[in-house]
């Protein structure tokens, strides 16, 4: 049925009319308030953002550019429409919600919600900086389901891609190896993580990785999952763990990629997953150790690490 929708757009039209829509501003999701605990994301009718659309004295053409992300069991189709061109707080006043920064939604939402909105927000940011051929640099066409793009001078087509990036949880053995970018928030470490290069495998990526960022080498490897990750640009993380040799274990940062690394015990690191939320600052005293929530696969690996350790 998707294969369908993506190949023939008045098929994927009429789908839209019936479907499911997600919201976004500017890449940013819309959120509302859950009736008990924490946040969802509405699903929006066609018809009922056309009465909106109209309220704001916009034509509701801008339907049009809503792209396709799946669809149930049931065959009600999904799709997410960016309305970065209207006024922020004139669209949540009609609707009820609040548009937030992804990073931020991550802490907010639970499991069922993300997979979805991550992708939603992967499409939407690969259209609006795909704009473009890179060989006849002439404008491209998207299709109806946004499945892929076409530049009509040179026949070429183009299909959004994802980067393969390895995350590693290292281990000697009693210690795991977390690591912190100046850029996460104030106390939080995770897995070391790395873009694959041009032809190597995970294998290869990790062994380089784990020696460029921490100067580890590693003795050996297992593969345990993979997550789209919608940052920087949309990745597929592929998740490792990884043992070094316990008599070499003498950190070394690469200060160009890392702030900080260390070891953890297994008991620091339960007490770092323990915390649900980014924990408060308090003048005077050291941010506590906390790390990427559940929804990350970071989070997985580390928990995978810890629930094998002895008690």
């Amino acid at each position: 049925y998707l294969f369908t929708l993506k190949e023939e757009d008045e098929a994927c039209r009429k789908a839209m009319d019936s479907g499911s829509i997600y919201l976004f501003h500017k890449l940013a999701p819309l959120l509302q308030k859950a009736e008990y605990d924490g946040y969802t994301t509405p699903a929006m009718q066609a018809s009922d953002l056309k009465g909106i659309l109209g309220k704001l004295g916009q034509n509701e053409d801008l339907l049009q550019e809503s792209i396709l992300i799946g669809c149930s069991e049931s065959h009600v189709t999904q799709f997410a429409l960016d309305l970065g061109v209207l006024e922020k707080e004139s669209v949540e006043s009609q609707v009820t919600g609040k548009f937030v920064e992804l990073r931020k939604a991550f802490f907010l939402l639970n499991g069922h919600d993300l997979p979805l909105i991550s992708q939603s927000q992967a499409l939407l940011r690969w259209h609006q900086t795909h704009r473009y051929c890179s060989e006849s640099g002439q404008l491209t066409q998207r299709n109806q389901a946004g499945s892929k793009r076409l530049c009509h001078a040179n026949g070429a087509i183009y299909y959004p891609q994802m980067a393969p990036v390895v995350i590693t949880l290292v281990s000697d053995g009693s210690r795991c190896l977390l690591a912190r970018q100046a850029s996460f928030a104030k106390g939080m470490y995770s897995a070391l993580a790395g873009f694959c290069d041009v032809g190597e495998t995970v294998e290869e990526t990790v062994h380089r990785e784990v020696a460029e960022e921490v100067g580890l080498e590693v003795e050996s490897l297992w593969y345990t999952g993979s997550q789209h990750w919608p940052f920087p640009n949309s990745s597929l993380m592929m998740a490792c763990h990884a043992t070094v040799n316990p008599g070499q274990t003498q950190i070394s940062v690469n200060s160009v990629e890392l702030e900080d690394a260390r070891w953890f015990s297994a008991g620091e690191v339960r007490e770092a997953l323990e915390r649900k939320r980014p924990p408060r600052e308090r003048a005077g005293r050291a941010t506590p150790v906390w790390v990427p929530p559940r929804t990350a696969i970071a989070n997985q690996l580390i928990r995978e690490w810890a629930n094998q350790q002895p008690k």
